[in-house]
């Protein structure tokens, strides 16, 4: 809508203002009461080594704990909108979103694993590389889940959706189940961790899993930009598709792979967080059309902006207490399904 009118900037810009805004606003509200101008100007101290007039207590507040934590919901948000983004696009379903299809689930598990029965040797290791351990389980069992269930949905007469559906229903069963049994043999470390994994947090922030996340988020961007004229005629069907010239078969998995890396990553550092990737492509297509030039960059600007909103309140809706974020995302996500759900069967007549 706004990006094909007159002034094809016009979204974009808005969303870079608001994610501005937004972060100002992260770095000041918390348990200790910050104002937006000491905030900017612990900003500006930390990133352009301006001498503010700014106390010791706010800029070490500002630059070691909310800054750090602003900018991880940035890249992880990021991921999630971009990667729900191009499951619905390779699936060519509305109702892709990692959690729903049992990704996120499948992720958590393998991360659980990671940090439980590998905790022991993972104690000597370096942070970082304990990180990259747990990102590494996250990551194949998130692909594994991913391969399985386009696996079981797809055959010589196409996808089903309802059959992929039911496949992340049972698949997110079995993850539970496992879930279950890893909470069961943990000990108390690896028993908070699992909590807060399922549950969704941000508040293990640190610059290592910031620069994972960055990362992982540009490659990702580079990634998917370079298929997205692919997967714009992927919307045609694969028929078509192959008729272009398009080998999707080879363009699936690698962006299936792809996906797989950006969730194992997200999951294991953020934890468990649904819905951002099944709201945001839905609220960016009302906005741009279904042009993935368009949908992939402002979904991942999007998701950064819900994710840090999420986390905001999640921060001080029960100050000083802190609401894990996944359960904010789930509140706000879980009636958008529902809606979705009654248009789909409105569509199917029934």
């Amino acid at each position: 809508m706004f990006v094909n009118s007159r002034w094809p900037l016009l979204l974009p810009s808005f969303v870079l203002l608001s994610l501005a805004s937004m972060v100002v606003l992260s770095v000041s509200v918390g348990p200790m009461a910050i104002s937006f101008a000491d905030s900017i100007k612990a900003l500006l101290a930390d990133w352009v080594n301006w001498q503010a007039p700014v106390s010791a207590q706010n800029a070490i507040v500002v630059s070691n704990i909310r800054l750090p934590r602003t900018l991880l919901c940035l890249s992880i948000g990021g991921i999630l909108g971009l990667t729900g983004a191009v499951m619905q696009g390779v699936f060519r379903n509305p109702l892709a979103d990692p959690g729903i299809i049992g990704v996120s689930s499948g992720a958590a598990l393998g991360a659980g694993l990671g940090i439980v029965i590998f905790a022991d040797l993972m104690v000597d290791l370096p942070d970082w590389l304990q990180l990259s351990t747990v990102s590494f389980f996250a990551f194949t069992f998130a692909l594994a889940v991913c391969l399985l269930v386009y696996k079981l949905g797809t055959s010589s007469q196409g996808s089903s959706v309802v059959v992929m559906l039911l496949a992340g229903v049972a698949i997110s069963a079995i993850a539970g189940a496992g879930m279950g049994m890893l909470t069961y043999i943990a000990d108390d470390q690896s028993l908070r961790d699992l909590s807060l994994w399922q549950m969704g947090s941000m508040a293990g922030s640190n610059w290592i899993s910031i620069t994972i996340s960055s990362i992982t988020l540009v490659f990702l961007l580079v990634v998917f930009m370079s298929s997205a004229k692919a997967l714009n005629i992927l919307l045609l069907g694969d028929a078509e598709a192959v008729h272009l010239g398009i080998d999707i078969v080879r363009l699936k998995r690698r962006l299936i792979f792809c996906c797989a890396i950006g969730l194992g990553v997200a999951v294991s550092i953020a934890g468990m967080i649904g819905f951002i990737g099944l709201i945001i492509p839905h609220l960016v297509r009302l906005l741009v059309g279904p042009n993935h030039q368009r949908l992939l960059p402002l979904s991942a600007m999007l998701g950064a902006l819900l994710l840090l909103l999420a986390d905001i309140i999640a921060r001080t809706v029960m100050a000083p207490s802190e609401v894990p974020v996944g359960i904010i995302t789930a509140l706000l996500g879980s009636p958008f399904f529902i809606i979705l759900l009654l248009q789909q069967r409105s569509k199917l007549g029934i």
